[in-house]
């Protein structure tokens, strides 16, 4: 996690300065799965957030441990008598009638004081507890970082299998628009060759301006998905890339025969296992891995410590003080110090806190019940994580499952439709029959890449499930 931590720093460093240098760097031509997961880390706000929360709880581990130091202090202080304070005392004193009273002048025109104060706690209960609460706290936060890892990494790659998504339904809009484009320039030959009428060439205009809206449609999704991704990598909705994959090339069945344009996607896919009918995960495992189980657990033993540090009010508190002190006066002008005393005072301070009201218990009562509470976020989140990864499992099991069926439908679908074309070139079909072909083909194409959408996106979701993400959890073979 330290070396997430600094390669995450790092590479925002590199990233700003590489914007801050060449400004051209924001119109970069490519930009694969991992250097998107990479950029998302780098400098997703969520992700820095988190870096300075784990930096604050540096600084609380360090007040925590000041506690135990001791505190010295300094002070010096001067003070000039223009006028000398009278006290009366009793005549009689002096010789005078009794009942009578004379003024009588103490002090120096200049008085000097200085010196040190050593404080030093010797026991104070909830100062030895929050030395360890404070180290837990920072654990609080590290685990909390790396389940923000988790998300960011999880949100980056359905972000970017969504722009392919997008991508694949514009392409198959496209193919569509030239095939039917193809085809009505062929049947407008045909129609002066006598060989169709006119209501098959106006069929084919009437399916081509309703199939030209769903073509901008998909090219606005595309701009959408496209700034979606941005965000998620923590960039501004400017920064122009085009994505590296494609869906429609992707074999789930047979991941060794997948395009090499889906390579990054591929391997990033196959950093974390998983196998078809995969078992239920244990409770126990998903504990130990997801983030999210991870940080209320670690909360939980903060929760207890607090519970000892509001017990420990019941506690007496031992305090120990030593003071070296240097005092002078003398009359007239003045000379700093030269007439002093010094004297030393060292001081034990023991406090018992016997009655206080009723709100120590109240305390503690309600720290047991903040506890408590936790203990049902515990359970609460173990129930959610475990139909989760059901959930998850299941998805990528019909991902498999079905897998085979679309790859074979595809197959037949622009098996068909070559046979269609050909019939209505030969004259023994009819354009009817062509464009239910070309329909199947365009269902089939959009099935198939949304079978693989399913299964990336249920295996990122699998991933962050079961609390090993890549990036986070695993790393990029060398």
């Amino acid at each position: 996690m330290k070396n997430l931590r600094g390669a995450i720093t790092f590479g925002g460093f590199l990233f700003a300065l590489s914007i801050c240098v060449n400004p051209a760097i924001a119109q970069i031509s490519n930009v694969t799965l991992d250097e998107a997961i990479e950029m998302a880390l780098a400098n997703s706000p969520e992700i820095k957030r988190a870096l300075l929360a784990i930096e604050d709880s540096e600084e609380l581990v360090t007040i925590a441990y000041s506690d135990i130091y001791p505190e010295i202090s300094s002070s010096m202080s001067y003070s000039r008598n223009i006028e000398l304070p009278v006290t009366f005392v009793p005549g009689e004193f002096f010789g005078g009638a009794a009942g009578t009273l004379i003024p009588v002048q103490f002090g120096t025109d200049n008085d000097w004081a200085g010196g040190f104060t050593v404080n030093q706690t010797l026991f104070r209960g909830e100062t030895l507890i929050g030395l360890s609460t404070a180290t837990i706290f920072k654990t609080v936060q590290q685990e909390n970082f790396r389940a923000v890892s988790q998300q960011i990494v999880t949100q980056t790659r359905i972000a970017y299998y969504q722009v392919l998504v997008a991508l694949e339904q514009l392409r198959l809009q496209q193919v569509q628009i030239e095939r039917l484009e193809q085809n009505l320039e062929e049947n407008q030959k045909r129609e002066e060759a006598g060989l169709v009428d006119s209501y098959a060439v106006l069929q084919l205009q009437v399916q081509l301006n309703n199939q030209q809206p769903l073509l901008i449609e998909a090219e606005y999704a595309v701009k959408e998905t496209y700034r979606n991704l941005n965000l998620a990598m923590g960039l501004p909705y400017s920064f122009e890339f085009e994505v590296v994959g494609s869906l429609n090339e992707f074999d789930v069945l047979d991941l060794e025969d997948t395009a090499a344009i889906n390579a990054e996607i591929l391997e990033i896919d196959q950093m974390t296992p998983f196998a078809y009918q995969n078992e239920i995960v244990e409770a126990g495992l998903l504990a130990q891995n997801r983030g999210d189980l991870r940080v209320l657990d670690a909360s939980l033993e903060l929760k207890d410590r607090e519970i000892m540090a509001v017990r420990s009010r019941f506690l007496p508190t031992l305090e120990a003080t030593y003071n070296l002190q240097w005092s002078a006066s003398e009359p007239d002008a003045p000379t700093f110090f030269d007439n002093n005393n010094r004297f030393q005072i060292l001081g034990l301070n023991l406090n018992l806190p016997l009655f206080q009201g009723f709100s120590r218990n109240a305390d503690v009562q309600r720290v047991l019940i903040e506890r408590k509470d936790l203990e049902e976020q515990v359970r609460a989140t173990s129930l959610l994580a475990q139909n989760e990864v059901a959930s998850a499992s299941e998805d990528l099991n019909m991902a498999f499952e079905t897998a085979n069926a679309r790859k074979i439908a595809l197959e037949q679908a622009q098996e068909g439709y070559e046979r269609a074309q050909l019939r209505l070139e030969n004259g023994l079909g009819s354009q009817l029959e062509v464009t239910d072909a070309e329909v199947q083909v365009r269902q089939a194409e959009v099935n198939y890449a949304l079978m693989v959408f399913n299964y990336l996106t249920a295996k990122a979701q699998y991933d962050l499930a079961t609390g090993v993400v890549p990036f986070v959890d695993t790393q990029l073979s060398e």
